[in-house]
């Protein structure tokens, strides 16, 4: 994960907002103050604190910043690459360049210490989710990184919104669910998302009952040839990687070795 402050060359002494970056998964994040004021906050950006909101989903901040480099359907592209040492279109790289300069505006970007950033949203970063159990009735069993596990019902969080319908109609699907990478939420692919604070504010408060346990145990436990298919690499690094406590299994013997799935998943973000 790197972290970025998003800064205006006019108000060098202020981080507007703060930009997020995984690497692995090639996934954007922009993390706006608390305190953001509209007039102050990038023209794109703004909207969304108008409406309330201080954390810019992975489609949003992508959107800002493709306005900042390069485009894909630029004519002499394969030149611009080779000319800056580039073998592929690489957003992230290419943001790297101007250090995110572009002709728009007067922003850029300047790198921030990531233990820094995760204290100052902390609260934010507490409420990501950290598990999901597909239930029955398109329910979900939600888990945070605070410990609250919450049950949410889709069909009151989606209503009528059409890139949901095969998630609500078919079950096989349903059962896909993933943590979005970071724990910004949940997702069905790139677009059919549901935010963290969505499922926080929404969702009701349960103590764990058996057959909800039932279906953890199904869907959140692998072994080690699953973990090393998650992973894409072989048992044997997966077996380096529990020697050297950077995995925790949940239980080991002789025969099998058993790993909770979001931590194998989580590993793929560091």
């Amino acid at each position: 994960m790197k972290t970025f402050a998003i800064i205006d060359e006019e108000q060098r002494n202020k981080d507007l907002a703060h930009l997020i970056y995984y690497k692995k998964d090639k996934r954007f994040y922009i993390e706006l103050p608390d305190d953001a004021d509209f007039w102050e906050t990038p023209l794109l950006l703004a909207s969304f604190v108008k409406r309330g909101k201080r954390t810019i989903d992975s489609y949003w901040s992508k959107v800002w910043v493709q306005q900042r480099i390069v485009p894909t359907d630029r004519q002499n592209l394969g030149q611009i690459l080779k000319a800056n040492g580039l073998q592929e279109y690489d957003e992230f790289k290419l943001l790297m360049l101007a250090n995110g300069r572009c002709a728009q505006d007067s922003l850029y970007l300047e790198r921030r210490d990531t233990e820094i950033i995760s204290q100052l949203y902390k609260k934010r970063f507490e409420r990501r989710v950290d598990m999901v159990i597909p239930l029955e009735s398109n329910q979900l069993l939600v888990g945070f990184k605070n410990g609250v596990v919450k049950k949410c019902d889709i069909n009151l969080l989606v209503g009528d919104n059409r890139l949901f319908r095969q998630v609500l109609i078919c079950k096989d699907y349903f059962q896909k669910v993933t943590v979005q990478t970071g724990g910004y939420g949940i997702c069905w692919g790139e677009r059919v998302m549901i935010s963290d604070s969505e499922l926080y504010e929404n969702g009701v408060d349960i103590p764990l009952k058996t057959d909800d346990l039932i279906c953890y145990v199904r869907n959140q436990l692998v072994n080690s040839a699953e973990a090393a298919e998650i992973l894409g690499c072989t048992r044997q690094y997966v077996n380096e990687l529990t020697a050297k406590g950077k995995l925790n299994p949940l239980k080991s013997d002789v025969k099998t070795t058993l790993y909770l799935k979001s931590e194998v998943v989580q590993h793929l973000w560091k």
